[in-house]
């Protein structure tokens, strides 16, 4: 087959028609299934790719457990600067990369392009994070001995990621597994291996322009079998995973069994609560973009809208007139919002849940229907429903907003924490005494708690990740990094002459 003429840029990022999905040792091959490529604005096929099989796997594992031993003897700054190299060239290929995103798994394009920013962004945080891996000098109770700890490297780190974030979730393990001194594997979402492979050619493109091996960093495109053996394998001491709580929750049992370690970013069912005070233009705002934005496939998209019972008709009309003006489309067209759901079977299980919502007796104030078409399209969707019906408690991952009314803000606070997940939660407020309540440890039980802004949009300088069925793993800033090491406490005894010697002070 050949590439159709849209996706000529193709060329300009080492993709064709056909495409190696397993790079191991240094070199691409592939010795599993074909799989094809669709763009879910037409379900027409974008390009095929050679999967990999369990044997690539282990070929894989062996090189990059020997690269292991050369890449954690490598200083910190020094591999800060491999990941700056990372970083520039991903930045010289920032709009082929995003259109690429759009492209395969369907999100709008300005939010395709924002992704592979947020990778290059994290590349340089990366970097500064590289000098600054401190340990520490703790006072010893004893006479003449010191106490310290120290940072070490775990080895490898195993990285599977979702389709919703192809490339962003890549870049909040890998960039700081790798200034931490790991190896890293990675297999990202079967329906997106040309962004899986696109990345995975750049970030080669400088190990080897660098003379290091290439199974620092090895990827594999593949089914659940890879991800499997990911979380079976004791070469791999820490397993970043990216999905829904059900898959997390094998990943999870899997790994503790061989007591390795385990980092999960897993389903939120995210709430906007917006009280009588409210800036109402700002919070209707900001619901639109959490809810609407990547067709409700975010993990931070606001699945549920707690209004103050006194603004509640109010807020629900101009809610209602903005979704009303929605444009949806082809995700690279300009000026379309909505883009298509990611495959047909989530359109399938959008229809489920309108048809279950129905049922639990939720109200469909606007949409609720798929649009005929040739891509996975659907409308953008409010539900009037009681905060206690079942099906609000699961993560229908697509745009379908739940509204409730509450009356006081324990109300709404209960409301808020009531669900298994807690990744991300947001309040719309002037009163300081709400915001402190709400911030607080008898507020929000998310691990994102916002205030006048959307669930989403966390930066990048912020630990990411939240509670209870979430998960509990934090990715990205802060001191996220310390999951990517091995901590040691180490003690020593010294009289004053070995002390002099020791830091050459006579």
């Amino acid at each position: 087959m050949g590439l159709a003429k849209e996706y000529e840029f193709f060329s300009e990022i080492g993709l064709g028609p056909r495409n190696l999905g397993c790079y191991v040792n240094g070199a691409w091959k592939g010795n599993g299934p074909v799989v094809s490529s669709s763009n879910p604005a037409n379900n027409q096929v974008i390009a095929e790719v050679v999967e990999a099989s369990t044997q690539d796997y282990e070929e894989g594992l062996q090189a990059c457990n020997e690269a292991a031993k050369i890449w954690m003897q490598v200083p910190a700054p020094k591999r800060g600067d491999i990941v700056r190299q990372i970083g520039d060239a991903l930045r010289a290929k920032l709009h082929q990369l995003g259109r690429l995103v759009s492209l395969e798994m369907g999100k709008i394009l300005p939010e395709g392009i924002g992704e592979v920013q947020e990778i290059i962004d994290m590349c340089d945080f990366s970097v500064g994070l590289s000098r600054q891996l401190n340990g520490s000098v703790i006072p010893s109770e004893r006479p003449n001995h010191v106490m310290m700890e120290m940072w070490n490297p775990l080895g490898i780190v195993g990285v599977i990621t979702a389709f919703n974030f192809p490339c962003a979730v890549l870049g909040w393990n890998a960039c700081i597994a790798l200034v931490c001194g790991n190896c890293v594997v990675w297999k990202g979402a079967p329906t997106t291996p040309l962004i899986t492979i696109a990345m995975t050619k750049l970030i080669a493109g400088v190990l080897e322009k660098n003379n290091l091996p290439g199974a620092i960093f090895t990827s594999f495109c593949g089914g659940a079998e890879i991800g499997q053996a990911i979380s079976k394998d004791r070469r791999i001491p820490l397993v970043s995973f990216t999905g829904s709580s059900k898959v997390g929750l094998m990943v999870q049992q899997t790994v503790n069994e061989r007591y390795g370690k385990c980092l999960l970013e897993l389903s939120g069912n995210n709430a906007i609560v917006v009280m009588d005070d409210a800036d109402i233009q700002l919070a209707v705002r900001s619901v639109l973009f959490a809810a609407v934005g990547t067709a409700g496939q975010r993990c931070t998209t606001c699945r549920r809208l707690l209004l103050h019972e006194s603004i509640y008709q109010k807020v629900l009309e101009q809610l209602v007139d903005v979704y009303k003006q929605v444009k949806i489309g082809n995700p690279l067209e300009k000026g379309i919002l909505l883009g298509p759901l990611h495959t047909s079977e989530s359109r399938k299980n959008f229809e489920k849940g309108i048809e279950n919502i129905k049922s639990q007796g939720g109200k469909i104030v606007i949409g609720g229907s798929v649009i005929e078409s040739e891509g996975n399209f659907v409308q953008p969707t409010i539900v009037e429903i009681s905060s206690s019906a079942d099906v609000v408690k699961e993560e229908l991952f697509a745009p379908v907003l739940y509204v409730m009314k509450f009356k006081t803000l324990k109300e709404a606070i209960e409301i808020n924490n009531s669900v298994p997940q807690g990744l991300s939660s947001s309040i719309f407020t002037r009163r300081p005494e709400i915001i402190f309540k709400w911030t607080g440890p008898h507020g929000s039980d998310c691990g994102i708690v916002n205030v006048n802004i959307p669930t989403n949009g966390a930066e990048i300088g912020g630990a990411f990740g939240g509670e209870k069925a979430t998960g509990g793993g934090r990715e990205a800033g802060s001191d996220s990094w310390k999951q990517y090491m091995r901590r040691s406490t180490w003690y020593a005894s010294f009289r004053l002459s070995i002390l002099h010697r020791l830091f050459h002070l006579c």
